[in-house]
């Protein structure tokens, strides 16, 4: 079981993340989206196309872009559609 923590909460777990590049993907329906605000930040990954962030919001505090997904990823990558990976301080344990 992965689990996903940010200032004191779980953001995420489950036993069915997808790695890639060494990040856990978690599942959407394993996130707790109420942690998640959208966010206009956006990268580009050659192989697995154009990504969306969100900053996470916990217990009043924010951590911007700490979480991030591919909605329509590249063929390559097509395993991680909608998955949310996190970063920025973010612990995961598994």
């Amino acid at each position: 079981m992965a689990i996903a923590r940010w200032n004191g909460e779980i953001i995420a777990e489950s036993d069915k993340t997808e790695m890639v590049e060494g990040n856990h993907y978690f599942p959407p329906e394993s996130v707790h989206t109420q942690f998640l605000r959208p966010s206009d930040t956006t990268s580009t990954c050659p192989w697995k196309g154009s990504a969306n962030y969100y900053t996470l919001h916990v217990n009043g505090q924010d951590n911007p872009d700490a979480a991030w997904y591919y909605a329509e990823p590249k063929e390559a990558a097509a395993n991680i559609k909608g998955h949310v990976a996190f970063w920025r301080g973010v612990e995961i344990s598994d």
